[in-house]
């Protein structure tokens, strides 16, 4: 039971973290935050992703290159352009991997406002903490777990950040539902999304990228959207008005 709590638990921080900071914050820039708090999502962003931390500033321009050229070939992650959901998520994480070490140049719209702390970047993004990261989690299972079949959850565990992306990146791409008629193959994955905290509400996050609801309908509720009006509210965020939010669309980046 523990192991499975624990799971569950690892699932919904790491992806907080995710959808609120790296996505919404850094990529997109919905609200803004102090250079303070920056840091203080760092560091969340790390202890909850552990082996799967994303650098907030490559994932970044990951995203916004996803949105520039959605389902291209300069797409980093469109199920167009791979013969599977994992061959999708090794190409992902080659381009990821290129923007880190700067193997590839990127355009300066892509690279403006974004959150960086390069020396803690260094540490947590390196081999070594990934794998120090992997040990904490095998000896948790191995003092846990009550049985073999339950170390099956330490794969996802180990990748938790790039299952995450590719659940969206991939099946939101093929399947669900459409709000809005766009030129691109996003769609709304889950009419009540819990299981990704509104992020399969991917249609429309392509037609409004930068606004803090995804959800649209009555229906489609997007769990972290209060969270942001609580943190905008404790003054640990501030919201950008309602007009230059209404005024960003799919072509942002």
């Amino acid at each position: 039971m523990f192991i499975l709590i624990f799971f569950i638990v690892l699932w919904y921080v790491s992806l907080f973290c995710q959808t609120f900071f790296q996505h919404r914050y850094a990529a997109h820039g919905a609200f803004k935050m102090s250079k303070s708090m920056e840091k203080v999502f760092f560091i969340l962003c790390y202890i909850t992703q552990g082996s799967s931390y994303m650098s907030p500033k490559a994932y970044a321009i990951m995203h916004r290159l996803h949105h520039a050229y959605t389902d291209t070939e300069l797409d980093p992650h469109s199920p167009s352009y791979s013969k599977n959901v994992f061959a999708m998520m090794w190409r992902t994480r080659n381009i990821y991997r290129d923007i880190m070490s700067g193997a590839i140049v990127v355009e300066d719209r892509f690279t403006k406002n974004l959150p960086e702390w390069p020396t803690f970047d260094r540490w947590a993004d390196s081999a070594v903490s990934r794998i120090l990261w992997m040990g904490i989690y095998i000896t948790i299972f191995i003092f846990f777990a009550t049985s073999p079949w339950l170390y099956l959850l330490l794969l996802p565990i180990f990748a938790m950040g790039a299952v995450h992306g590719a659940i969206i990146n991939w099946f939101a791409h093929k399947y669900g539902y459409t709000n809005y008629k766009l030129k691109n193959t996003s769609h709304n994955l889950i009419s009540v999304d819990i299981l990704m905290l509104g992020e399969s509400y991917h249609n429309n996050h392509h037609k409004y990228p930068s606004s803090i609801n995804f959800g649209r309908k009555w229906h489609e509720i997007d769990p972290i959207y209060p969270v942001i009006k609580l943190f905008a509210w404790m003054h640990l965020i501030k919201l950008p008005n309602l007009a230059a939010i209404q005024a960003k669309t799919e072509k942002d980046f």
